[in-house]
C-alpha cells in the first residue's frame, strides 16, 4: 500500500511539474538542469551578479509569484548590489539577452561574468508554496557568486 501512495505522489508531482512547464512556455534554456553552472563565453567575468527573469506576455500565477519573490529577496538581502531585471522575451528589444543565453521558455538566471546559475525548477517548485525555500536559495546562490 505504501509503495502504490509513493507512486501516485511521484505521479502527482511530475504532473504538476509538466502542467507548470506547459503554461509558462516549454523548456526554460538550453541548460534546463537545476542550479547548474555554466560557461558562457560572451561574457568576461565582472564584479557585479546580476539576475534576470524572462517570461512571456502571457503570465501564470506562478510566473507572478516566481518575478515577485525573487525580486523581493534579491531587494532585500543585497540592496542595489545585485541587479533583478524581468525580461519579457517576446519583446523585439529583449532579442539580443533571449539569444545570448538561448532563452526558449521562462528562465530565472543568476549571472556574474562567465558564471550562469539557472534556479528555474527551483523558482517554480517553490515560489508559490514555499517562498523562503526560493529565497533562501536565491541568497545562497548570490553569496556564492560574490
Amino acid at each position: 500500500m505504501k509503495k502504490l501512495i509513493s507512486t501516485l505522489s511521484f505521479i502527482l508531482f511530475m504532473g504538476i511539474v509538466a502542467v507548470s512547464a506547459q503554461c509558462c512556455g516549454g523548456t526554460t534554456t538550453a541548460n534546463t538542469s537545476s542550479c547548474t553552472k555554466t560557461t558562457c563565453s560572451e561574457n568576461q567575468k565582472s564584479a557585479e551578479v546580476k539576475a534576470y527573469y524572462f517570461h512571456a506576455s502571457r503570465r501564470c500565477a506562478t510566473c507572478q509569484a516566481v518575478e515577485a519573490v525573487s525580486k523581493e529577496a534579491i531587494k532585500e538581502y543585497y540592496g542595489d548590489k545585485v541587479t533583478f531585471k524581468s525580461i519579457n522575451r517576446e519583446e523585439a528589444t529583449n532579442k539580443s539577452l533571449v539569444e545570448q543565453y538561448k532563452i526558449s521558455g521562462t528562465a530565472l538566471l543568476i549571472i556574474n561574468g562567465d558564471e550562469m546559475v539557472n534556479l528555474t525548477n527551483d523558482a517554480f517548485l517553490n515560489a508559490r508554496n514555499n517562498p523562503d525555500k526560493l529565497k533562501s536559495k536565491l541568497k545562497s546562490t548570490i553569496d556564492s557568486m560574490m
